[in-house]
C-alpha cells in the first residue's frame, strides 16, 4: 500500500499541465482568428474609403485608406489605384508569448463610387 501513496499527485500534475497547455493553444488560435478578422475588416473599410476618392482625388485616396486602416487597429501595407479600382492590403501584428511574432494580412478591392441621378 505504501508504494501507491502519492501516485495521484503525479496524475493531477500531469492533467493540470495538459489542461494549461491546451488552454494556451486555444488562446493562441483565438488571437490569430481575431487578428485575421481585424485585418480583413480594416482592408475592406480602407478599400471602400479609397474608392470614394479614387476618381475625384486619387492623390488623397491612399491617405484616406491609411487613416481608416489605422483607425481599425491595423497597418496599411499597400494601396494601389488603377482605373478607379483600389486595392488595399492591411496587416495586423500578432504576438505569441514565448514565440516569434507574426503578421496577419488581408487584401480588399473596391471600385469607384458612381452616383446615379434618378429620373
Amino acid at each position: 500500500m505504501r508504494r501507491d501513496r502519492g501516485s495521484a499527485t503525479v496524475w493531477v500534475v500531469a492533467a493540470t499541465a495538459l489542461a494549461w497547455g491546451l488552454a494556451y493553444v486555444f488562446v493562441q488560435v483565438g488571437m490569430a482568428r481575431v487578428a485575421v478578422h481585424t485585418a480583413r475588416s480594416a482592408a475592406d473599410l480602407g478599400a471602400l474609403a479609397a474608392a470614394e476618392l479614387a476618381i475625384a482625388a486619387p492623390g488623397e485616396a491612399c491617405e484616406r485608406a491609411a487613416a481608416v486602416v489605422a483607425a481599425n487597429a491595423a497597418r496599411l501595407a499597400s494601396c494601389e489605384i488603377e482605373a478607379g479600382v483600389t486595392e488595399v492590403t492591411a496587416t495586423v501584428a500578432l504576438r505569441f508569448p514565448g514565440l516569434t511574432s507574426r503578421e496577419a494580412s488581408a487584401s480588399a478591392r473596391a471600385g469607384p463610387v458612381y452616383l446615379r441621378a434618378e429620373h
